[in-house]
């Protein structure tokens, strides 16, 4: 069914793809759960997926959108979920909200709205601090129909196993009509295939009002965002957007921490595929804020992390871990060379079993003998800057 139009039902489904997401957007990432069965320490939110907190994911994704402002309702290990966050996006890019009593989605959406008192007019994006697949396609079209029809678009997904999972309700025309919480449905609603997966995207206003009226009627005695989806299909309507179930679901222990990883490195790696040389994808690390020119040549088992830049045409063999690095155009990376926060000239060869240690880098006049543990067999060896 096509996305609703005014002329249209109140309720519809649309297919994931394209759409923009311009001005008047802010952003709720929902981030303050504990993460039991991550059987950590840490907040599960500041678990790293390729070297980044898998809550900076949705947060980076909103920003790209142009969600300003954005605000993140934080709970367990408040502190240092904070702390992280402005380590990565700077002081005031995230405003937090705590949440010191987990009582459910609908009750930290209804926390935030507060920091988004002088936002009005506009649309707002709720997201959710542990599921770091989302595609930015996905999000613009759901920011895009809800903005063309003035609606609460919602993201579903058709998962092979439904259970634990909200389930959608349509009525006899197809039109979203709710959502049914597991431990709430009859045995015929669960049998529904079709699940919520919590991504919604609507008017300010309408949030700020039906998150006011939610109630915890119900089995689990909590607010229930869900509750918003029926109360939007009798007033503005509800859009169905949908999404492959993988690209929407939570990462709730380290088995899905280390699923959403090779996820995410795989997507990198293809994406740099169409002007990089990978010898081996599956087991090449590439972060996300690494930046490679084309015609590099990426060798087996090699890891490139922080925001390391690789030049055009460098070549970097089997083993190399490179961190906050510069590679200039055309240098020769050996095997096995180990090098942080450096600065490696144009053409200069490097190894192999080479250390370059923070601050120094590499000349193409580089005496590269091997003598180990550090690099200090660059007789060209400088500091940078």
């Amino acid at each position: 069914m096509a996305a609703r139009a005014k002329s249209k039902p109140k309720s519809a489904t649309s297919r994931s793809g394209g759409g923009a997401a311009r001005g008047g957007l802010a952003a709720v990432i929902l981030a303050a759960g504990k993460g039991t069965r991550m059987r950590s320490s840490r907040a599960k939110v500041l678990h790293e997926i390729l070297g980044r907190p898998m809550g900076a994911y949705p947060i980076e994704l909103a920003r790209e959108l142009g969600a300003d402002p954005v605000v993140a309702v934080l709970g367990h290990q408040r502190e240092a979920v904070e702390a992280a966050l402005i380590a990565r996006f700077g002081p005031g890019a995230v405003t937090v909200v705590e949440q010191t009593e987990q009582r459910g989605t609908g009750h930290a959406v209804r926390l935030a709205m507060p920091a988004l008192r002088s936002f009005t007019g506009g649309l707002v994006l709720v997201l959710y601090g542990d599921v770091p697949l989302l595609r930015r396609e996905t999000l613009q079209e759901l920011v895009g129909t809800a903005r063309r029809y003035k609606c609460l678009a919602i993201v579903t997904a058709t998962p092979p196993n439904p259970t634990g999972y909200g389930r959608i309700l349509r009525d006899q025309r197809g039109n979203v009509i709710g959502v049914v919480e597991e431990k709430d449905a009859s045995s015929e609603e669960r049998a529904i295939t079709e699940v919520n997966a919590g991504i919604y995207c609507g008017p300010a206003d309408f949030f700020r009002e039906a998150t006011s009226k939610l109630t915890a009627r119900n089995a689990q005695g909590e607010y229930y965002l869900t509750d918003i989806i029926a109360r939007a299909a009798d007033s503005i309507g509800v859009t169905a957007v949908e999404a492959d179930f993988h690209d929407v679901s939570g990462v709730n222990d380290r088995h899905q921490l280390a699923e959403a990883e090779a996820v995410m490195r795989d997507r990198i790696n293809r994406a740099h595929m169409a002007h990089v040389t990978f010898r081996d994808p599956a087991t090449t690390e590439v972060q996300p804020d690494v930046t490679i020119d084309v015609d590099v040549e990426l060798g087996r088992f090699v890891a490139l992390r922080g925001r390391t830049n690789i030049g055009h045409g460098a070549r970097i063999g089997d083993g190399v871990i490179l961190t906050d690095v510069d590679v200039g155009p055309g240098a020769v990376i050996e095997p096995y060379t180990l090098a942080t926060g450096s600065v490696i000239a144009p053409h200069a060869t490097v190894g192999p079993f080479a250390w370059l240690q923070p601050g120094t880098g590499a000349s193409p006049m580089a005496d590269d003998g091997y003598a180990p543990p550090v690099a200090k067999k660059y007789t060209a060896a400088r500091k940078s800057g």
